[in-house]
């Protein structure tokens, strides 16, 4: 891969801190955008290699931003619960990188299967309806601000001719964790975990396959948006991965509580996008034995 300049933000975050080291150890001038509020964080990122700025997507100074790249990656997302800040920073903060970056060979714009109205398991396809929050009672704001950001991602595509891949992404794991490690921390502690009473499945992702995927997406963008599902193949419950956990880490047997005010399934038709990204290397069995090993 021929060394490029790359900006990633949200470059501390569970997808977007992996990505951004990967890139930096590939060779390319990786410029990672997050508040740095954590120095122990910002002397990890610097140690592999990622060039800081601090910004804050709220009100966002993007002056220190190189202007002259090849690619932006939008991993940012806030989750503040009040609705000024989280549109600000997820929606408007989408179209001002993209502005900031408009010389940019391509952006990867990294949304969620959460913009999906919930099917109850039934697989959604990429132009499945948008609607019905699915995280509102755990992030009241999350879906609606993943939403308006892929329209304003969509619009900035198409005012600054900057082609454009909007990645609906479904579960992300990797050794250094995920929404998945919370499930055998709450076993482990005795917790009931929280699924919901339509089911509780979803297309989970290997941090390794997202970050090999990455030159596939950028290659897909295009004016107007290319819009993918981003998922493995692999459904697998909550209830499925935490006892197959639990058993490797010699935790208690997890129980579980069906509830409505929890977040529905999200099944992807994955069709489009392995035409597009190829096979997923890490079958959720390996990634979440590997998980669960490390973390326990």
């Amino acid at each position: 891969m021929i060394p490029r300049t790359i900006v990633v933000a949200g470059a501390t975050g569970q997808v977007g801190k992996p990505v951004a080291k990967a890139l930096a150890a590939q060779g390319n001038e990786v410029h990672g955008l997050a508040r740095f509020k954590d120095p122990i964080v910002r002397e990890e990122m610097v140690a592999a290699g990622v060039t800081c700025h601090a910004v804050d997507l709220i009100e966002p100074d993007l002056s220190t931003v190189p202007t002259e790249l090849d690619h932006l990656l939008n991993f940012a997302v806030t989750k503040t619960g009040r609705w000024d800040k989280d549109l600000a920073a997820n929606a408007d903060a989408a179209g001002l990188l993209m502005q900031h970056c408009r010389k940019a060979k391509s952006v990867l714009h990294c949304s969620s299967t959460a913009v999906y109205a919930p099917t109850g398991g039934e697989p959604m396809r990429e132009d499945s309806p948008l609607g019905q929050d699915h995280h509102q009672y755990m992030m009241p704001t999350y879906s609606t601000a993943k939403t308006a950001a892929e329209s304003v991602a969509s619009f900035a595509a198409k005012a600054f001719d900057l082609p454009t891949t909007i990645a609906r992404l479904c579960v992300p794991y990797g050794d250094e964790g995920g929404w998945p490690i919370f499930h055998l921390m709450m076993a482990q502690g005795g917790q009931p975990i929280p699924v919901h009473t339509d089911g509780s499945r979803y297309n989970v992702i290997h941090h390794e396959d997202i970050i090999s995927q990455i030159p596939a997406l950028l290659e897909a963008a295009t004016t107007p948006a290319t819009i993918l599902n981003w998922g493995s193949d692999d459904v697998v419950s909550v209830e499925e991965w935490t006892r197959f956990m639990c058993d490797i880490a010699g935790a208690p047997e997890p129980t579980f509580a069906p509830t409505d005010h929890t977040i529905p399934s999200a099944v992807i038709d994955t069709e489009r996008s392995r035409a597009v990204l190829g096979p997923c290397a890490v079958d959720w069995q390996t990634g979440f034995r590997r998980l669960a090993e490390t973390l326990a």
